[in-house]
């Protein structure tokens, strides 16, 4: 018997470190899975670095005759009794397959607070044959009862992360010396994707204001998409592209992260904002965005600053606070630190996943082990 997790990512983003992150503690913890990712994807590169038992499966989009028959083989060959869908591709491809190889047990995992979109399809696909799905905030649980998902479906676990890489002892200059930043310029810095939902545009408009408040402040954006091109042109025509700096896609985020003086995150919509226990972790302090999952890790005045969304005067006004009140910024930083220890974890994530599962297969008289 076997448990399949089915992740369609082509990019490494919140959503595959969350994956990788269940799937590994999964076969740490003795339980026979599988995981189907997309070859030569930054997912399958890691995933085969950290030995987890993988199926390359290319799935093209949401209707791939070819990706359903391999899944449905693969499934009846491997006996699966339980798969877990991490992406909206791989439910409308694996679903199906899952159907026709019987498969008793049904997950889905909800990351995004994205509207469903407003047809039957969309409604069936995330009800039909469904055990459960896992939203990863409350924020997600309420765009999805919005939509029409019952609320019996609807299990809320939040994301986690690995703290190993965060307990190295990390240099702080590093940025400083890569750049060649002043030892008195105020870094701050945002971790996501270059989408529109991300908000980057109300951060590069924020960086108007902040030169001419603080002029010593230095935005660090990190990250790759679709609008890289226009931020950039954007940056250019507002005159702040001198104080900020678009470095990429970067594999040494906890690095980067250890150099920063401050965290910003300026979605408008956001499942939760995993990106924000990677800066906990680090200690930093956080401005952010009253969005979806984001109050729900980051707490007002206790780990962070909070602000409307696509606001950038607030946003510039938060991060200013924190650049003249040191002792708030070091104070937000240190509980935030505590916060993402307490509750956020990869292991105990999983282990709330697990239970889940064990719950569902109880019910039907299925042994996952």
């Amino acid at each position: 018997m076997s448990l399949f997790h089915i992740d369609a990512g082509r990019e490494w983003r919140g959503g595959q470190r969350q994956s990788f992150f269940l799937v590994k503690e999964l076969k740490d913890k003795g339980y026979p899975v599988h995981f189907v990712v997309q070859p030569e994807s930054p997912l399958h590169r890691k995933a085969a670095e950290a030995g987890l038992p993988l199926l390359p499966i290319r799935i093209k989009g949401e209707v791939d005759i070819w990706a359903f028959l391999r899944l449905q083989w693969a499934m009846k060959r491997r006996r699966c009794r339980l798969v877990h869908f991490h992406d909206a591709h791989s439910v409308a491809v694996g679903a199906a397959a899952a159907r026709r190889a019987r498969v008793p047990l049904r997950f889905i995992s909800r990351r995004v607070d994205f509207p469903l979109k407003d047809n039957a399809f969309s409604r069936r696909k995330y009800t039909r044959d469904v055990d459960a799905i896992i939203a990863i905030s409350e924020g997600v649980r309420k765009v999805l009862l919005d939509s029409g998902v019952p609320a019996s479906l609807v299990h809320v676990i939040p994301s986690g992360i690995d703290f190993s890489p965060f307990r190295q002892k990390l240099p702080r200059d590093f940025l400083r010396r890569e750049f060649s930043f002043a030892p008195d310029d105020f870094l701050v810095g945002i971790v996501a994707a270059l989408e529109d939902h991300k908000g980057h545009t109300y951060l590069i408009q924020a960086s108007k204001i902040l030169k001419a408040q603080a002029p010593k402040i230095r935005i660090v954006v990190v990250g790759t998409g679709s609008l890289k091109m226009d931020l950039d042109r954007q940056a250019h025509d507002l005159g702040v592209d001198d104080i900020v700096f678009f470095l990429g896609f970067r594999e040494d985020v906890p690095r980067i992260l250890a150099s920063l003086d401050l965290f910003v995150l300026s979605s408008y919509l956001e499942g939760m904002g995993s990106s924000l226990l990677d800066a906990m972790a680090s200690r930093l302090p956080i401005v952010a965005t009253r969005t979806g999952g984001i109050p729900e890790v980051v707490i007002d005045g206790e780990t962070g600053l909070l602000v409307p969304p696509r606001d950038p005067a607030a946003l510039a006004q938060a991060i200013v606070t924190l650049y003249h009140d040191r002792e708030l910024a070091s104070r937000l930083a240190e509980r935030g630190f505590e916060v993402v220890h307490e509750k956020f974890s990869a292991e105990a994530m999983a282990w709330k996943v697990i239970d889940l599962y064990e719950q569902f297969a109880h019910r039907k008289g299925i042994r996952l082990t």
